[in-house]
C-alpha cells in the first residue's frame, strides 16, 4: 500500500498571549504597550517591543476595533483632483508628513481624493459609517461641502489652513500666508522695485486671499497706490503662473518686480519671463511661496516663503489625535521664512 505524506500543519501567527508570555508579562501590559506605552515600566515595554519583533507578531486590528470601537485609521482628504495631487509637490510634502507623524503611533493613512460632486457622493457613506477615525482635510476652498459633512457625521477633522466663512469652530493648522506675503513684498521693494505686480491664488482659498492682502498692505505701507493691473489671479498650477505672466506684461510692460503665491506658479511666471526676454533679476525679480522643491530647481532659483510643512503636518496629526480622545478644536497659526535665492 502506498503511503501518503501528510501535509504539515500551517504556521499558526502569533498571538498577544504569546508575546506576554515570551516577554514575561501580563496580557494587559502588552495591551497597554501596543495602545501607547501609557502607565507600562520601560523594562517591560523593551521587554514587550523584543517579543514583537522576535515572533513576528502582527496587531490584529479587526479584532481591536470591537474592543476600542475604533477603526484604527484616518484619512487624508483631498478636495483636488487626481492630476493636482500628482503635479503639485507640496500635497505630496504633505502627506509625507502626515503618514510619518501616524507611523509613530501605529495609525494607517487611507487616501481620497473629493473633488466632484460624484467623487464625494461616492465617499460620503464610508466617512459616515466611521471606516476612519478621522479626516485630514486638505485643501479646503470656500462653501467646501465636506466640512459641513463632517460636521453632521460627527467626524473628527483638522484643515490644512484657516476655513474661510465659516460661523461654528473649526479646528485647522496653517501657515502664516498674510505675513509671509508681507515679508517678501517688502524684500522685493528694499531692492529697489517700485512696479511690484503679483500673481495670486485662487480667491476661494485661505492662501489666495491672504497673500493678496499681504501685498496690498505693503504696497500701502510704502505710500504706493494699488494699481489693479499689476494682479493677476491663478490657480496654483504652473500654467496659470505662466498665462498670469503672460497678461500682466501685456498690461504693464514696465514692471519690474512680482510675488507669485506659489512657486508653481513662479516657475510658470519664469517662463514667460524668458520667453519674452526678460532677465531674471536683472530685469524682473520673482518671488514665489512655498519652498517646494521646484523652487531650488527652478532656473534662475527661485527666492521665496518657506512653509514649515513638517511641522505643519504633526501638528494637524497631533490635533486630530486630540480631537479623536476628545479634546474640542484648536486652531494654529505657523510662521515662515524668507528664504533667498537668485532670482529677487
Amino acid at each position: 500500500m502506498t503511503g501518503t505524506t501528510p501535509r504539515p500543519r500551517a504556521k499558526r501567527p502569533p498571538t498577544i498571549h504569546d508575546v506576554a508570555a515570551h516577554a514575561g508579562v501580563s496580557r494587559g501590559t502588552v495591551s497597554r504597550v501596543l495602545q501607547g506605552g501609557h502607565n507600562v515600566s520601560p523594562a517591560s515595554r523593551e521587554a514587550v517591543d523584543a517579543a514583537i519583533h522576535k515572533l513576528g507578531y502582527v496587531v490584529n486590528r479587526a479584532a481591536r476595533s470591537l474592543v476600542t470601537q475604533r477603526a484604527g485609521s484616518v484619512a487624508f482628504l483631498l478636495s483636488e483632483t487626481q492630476d493636482r495631487f500628482f503635479a503639485d509637490p507640496n500635497f505630496s510634502t504633505l502627506l509625507r508628513g502626515c503618514t510619518q507623524a501616524l507611523a509613530a503611533h501605529d495609525l494607517p493613512l487611507v487616501l481620497i481624493t473629493a473633488a466632484t460632486e460624484a467623487e464625494r457622493r461616492r465617499i460620503t457613506p464610508f466617512l459616515s459609517a466611521h471606516h476612519v477615525d478621522g479626516v485630514l482635510l486638505i485643501s479646503s476652498h470656500r462653501g467646501n461641502p465636506m466640512v459641513e459633512h463632517l460636521h453632521r457625521a460627527g467626524l473628527p477633522f483638522v484643515c490644512c489652513g484657516k476655513p474661510l466663512g465659516r460661523r461654528r469652530r473649526v479646528s485647522y493648522v496653517a501657515a502664516d500666508d498674510r505675513e509671509g506675503a508681507k515679508d517678501m513684498v517688502r524684500h522685493l521693494l528694499g531692492s529697489g522695485r517700485r512696479r511690484v505686480a503679483t500673481i495670486a491664488g485662487p480667491q476661494d482659498s485661505p492662501g489666495g486671499v491672504e497673500r493678496l492682502a499681504g501685498y496690498r498692505e505693503v504696497l500701502a505701507e510704502h505710500g504706493l497706490a494699488v494699481d489693479e493691473r499689476l494682479v493677476e489671479v491663478g490657480d496654483y498650477s504652473w500654467a496659470s503662473g505662466e498665462a498670469g505672466m503672460q497678461r500682466l506684461l501685456a498690461r504693464a510692460p514696465d514692471l519690474d518686480a512680482v510675488f507669485v503665491a506659489s512657486d508653481l506658479m513662479a516657475d510658470g511666471a519664469l517662463t514667460a519671463l524668458e520667453r519674452t526676454g526678460r532677465r531674471v533679476p536683472a530685469d524682473v525679480a520673482v518671488g514665489g511661496f512655498d519652498d517646494s522643491p521646484v523652487a531650488a530647481a527652478a532656473h534662475p532659483p527661485l527666492t521665496t516663503m518657506r512653509q514649515p510643512w513638517d511641522r505643519i503636518s504633526e501638528t494637524m496629526v497631533r490635533q486630530l489625535l486630540a480631537q479623536i480622545d476628545g479634546e474640542g478644536p484648536a486652531s494654529v497659526i505657523l510662521p515662515t521664512e524668507l528664504v533667498v535665492r537668485d532670482s529677487a
